[in-house]
């Protein structure tokens, strides 16, 4: 396979005043594919209705009014952004938005953050953006921070001239390992004023330090961050502590960035035209940047775009892209084949088997690069490398495409499925084609992009042509998926039957026809519905579930953890919520690998991003760093005092009778789980259907 180029991840390049820093011992920068930017492409047939200028007045691009802007302020010197981008800049606006909880100002705060660095620093946009969501990039780079408690205590000890008993106990009392370095960097006597941080220092220190691997890779990691606490200057530690922990607790989650990027620029535009800004462009503009971000989730390439030929044509200029993994259309869950047919009355549709695999994206690149991506933008190509080979043999002529497919553990003698966790055997690192046991099957069910062009807007039924004219079916090694399309109660009834026989969860049922049959990525939507066989006598779908504390076992369960602690992520928060306690569906060799598994991420007390009941009768024997997703099958949901999941204004969450152990996803992010709006939205739907 060949190379991948390196993505210019600031989509201009920087000056040197503003690189120029002590040096730090940088590790090789990971590549990303260099994805095609379309200039030109079809209206979207989403895009908004919007105030345009008029077409005799010709106006400058962003990029170009931006430049200007910055040199006026420059030479006036009347502006304290001149120069390089300092990192307490950011750091004021962290300060702001931590102080208030309520949405639209923490919005209006990093809107004003936003528009500022545009004025002045245009370049820096994309950098500030995933400063200010905590993200090293996006999500296909692989590039996390999240590092352990123990590394960061010992960093801040070093730094400050504590000892590491003293920043544990102050650990233990402040819960905050941001506050913990704040306060003792700011008992610490400097002989001399350090040079202020640069933010675009900060950005890059904080990439070395998640691409730092190797022998002596924890001296490494520490080393850097001496440095830049060395540097800091009034919060700036607190803040940078809680970077690379994962954890700002500013409560600015990325869909709120989003929408204070959309304003920065609708401002900045409004105002280089010398006009008062349109409400309708700032609620256009939100729409636009929303559903362009869900087809290509890179901010530097979208930003790029805004800046080069303004936000109100992002949706013509920057559109789907081989090289980069868009997030999945998901399903909604159904508990009935009546309720099925309600949904889809008068319509046509088709049923699909649910395939019970690993969810893959496979890219081809005009230039005959493949990529395999996961259901999170998880790059996957390297943990299959058997996938990568069969490509050819299925792909035909096909110069450049996205598929939406299903990777399932396959046995090539008796030519069947094989249960998903036979696929979760497969080595996750390291892998060499020769020596992989357990084989796989691809199957295909739709088609996102063929070359050149993005295939997202049209009805299902023509994707599903394109995709079975583009390609050929290799028998054990990629097939299309089996589906049928009928409105026939007792023919679906019979089909789900055939496809639980031949090993797969279920069915997928799927508009077929008209507009609302397009590709919609990243949404949940009610134009796909899954019909499971669990789901029929249960809340209709099973839950993805972090775990946050074990129990420990009873008579022969007495050497394990014999029940768990799970939660949800709330992103609004940043907290996980608990939402139920289990122990039913484990085996004994189960309980042995969760035991394998969780004892080395025991921790002494719960990280201050879990709310949970502090009753003493029902906290768990033992915490866990948040680092495991379990699915979960539940007879309902129920509204609990203990549980904080959803919590209302009765300090009431919800929580779920009978959970039962289905399998551990080891495909899924503890971010990527079931979140807490899902969680309240299964219990509307409850209540509503009870009602």
């Amino acid at each position: 396979m060949a190379k991948q180029q390196t993505l210019n991840f600031f989509g201009t390049k920087r000056k040197a005043d503003e690189v120029k820093e002590e040096k730090v011992s940088r590790p090789k920068r990971s590549t990303t594919p260099e994805p095609k930017v379309e200039s030109k492409s079809p209206k979207s047939p989403k895009s908004p209705k919007i105030a345009s200028p008029k077409k005799s007045t010709p106006v400058p691009s962003t990029a170009t009014v931006c430049a200007e802007t910055a040199k006026k302020l420059k030479e006036e010197g009347s502006d304290h952004w001149h120069g390089p981008l300092l990192y307490r800049t950011i750091v004021d606006t962290f300060e702001k938005i931590e102080a208030t909880t309520k949405r639209l100002e923490i919005t209006a705060h990093c809107a004003a953050l936003f528009l500022s660095v545009l004025k002045s620093h245009p370049q820096m946009m994309a950098t500030v953006v995933y400063l200010c969501i905590n993200r090293l990039g996006p999500d296909y780079e692989g590039l996390e921070l999240g590092l352990g408690e123990s590394l960061l205590m010992k960093a801040i000890a070093e730094s400050t001239g504590r000892t590491p008993a003293y920043v544990k106990t102050e650990y233990q009392k402040l819960g905050d390992l941001g506050k913990v370095a704040q306060s003792s960097k700011s008992n610490q006597r400097a002989m001399f004023k350090p040079e202020p941080l640069k933010a675009a220092n900060v950005f890059d220190t904080f990439r070395d330090i998640a691409q730092t691997t190797g022998k002596d890779s924890q001296n490494a990691k520490i080393n850097m961050i001496k440095r830049m606490m060395g540097a800091c200057q009034g919060n700036e530690a607190k803040f940078i502590i809680r970077s690379l922990e994962g954890k700002l607790r500013i409560g600015l989650a990325e869909k709120s960035a989003l929408v204070s990027l959309s304003q920065a620029f609708v401002t900045f535009e409004a105002e280089n035209q010398g006009k008062k800004v349109n409400p309708d462009n700032i609620t256009a503009g939100e729409e636009m940047i929303r559903d362009v971000f869900c087809q290509l989730p890179n901010y530097a390439l979208i930003i790029d775009a805004m800046l080069e030929n303004g936000i109100m044509r992002l949706s013509e200029t920057c559109k789907i892209s081989t090289g980069v993994p868009l997030k999945p259309m998901l399903a909604k869950p159904t508990k009935s084949i009546s309720e099925v047919l309600d949904r889809f009355q008068d319509t046509e549709f088709t049923c699909e088997y649910k395939y019970d695999g690993e969810r893959a994206q496979i890219h081809k690149t005009d230039s005959g690069e493949m990529f395999v991506y996961s259901r999170n933008s998880e790059d996957m190509t390297v943990r299959y490398p058997d996938l990568v080979s069969i490509i050819p043999k299925f792909a035909g002529e096909a110069k450049s495409f996205i598929l939406d497919c299903e990777a399932v553990a396959w046995d090539r003698v008796q030519n069947k499925i094989l249960p998903f966790q036979v696929l979760s055997t497969r080595k996750r690192k390291n892998v060499n084609e020769d020596e992989i046991t357990v084989r796989v099957c691809i199957f295909a069910f739709d088609i996102l992009y063929l070359n050149g062009e993005s295939l997202l807007t049209l009805p299902l039924a023509e994707r599903r042509q394109k995709l079975k004219e583009a390609f050929t079916e290799v028998p054990g090694e990629f097939l299309f998926a089996k589906s049928m399309d009928t409105s026939n109660v007792e023919e679906i009834q019979t089909f789900l039957d055939q496809s639980i026989k031949d090993s797969c969860e279920g069915l997928m049922v799927k508009l077929l026809e008209g507009k609302e049959s397009g590709y919609e990525p990243s949404k949940r939507s009610r134009n796909w519905l899954k019909v499971k066989k669990d789901y029929i006598d249960g809340i209709g779908d099973s839950l993805d579930l972090v775990i946050l504390g074990g129990y420990f076992g009873k008579g022969k369960r007495s050497q394990w953890y014999g029940a768990f602690l799970l939660g949800v992520w709330n992103a609004d928060s940043e907290e996980f919520e608990t939402v139920c306690k289990t122990a039913t569906g484990f085996s004994e060799e189960m309980l042995q690998k969760m035991y394998d598994k969780l004892k080395p991420t025991v921790i002494e007390s719960p990280h201050s991003d879990v709310s949970f009941d502090s009753t003493p009768a029902n906290l768990p024997d033992v915490w866990f760093d948040p680092t495991t997703v379990i699915e979960i099958l539940a007879a309902d949901l129920s509204l609990s005092p203990v549980y904080k999941a959803g919590i209302d204004q009765m300090d009431r969450g919800i929580s779920l009778r009978f959970p039962r152990f289905i399998r551990v996803r080891d495909d899924k992010g503890i971010h990527d789980a079931t979140n807490s709006d899902q969680i309240v939205e299964m219990y509307q739907n409850q209540a509503a259907l009870v009602g």
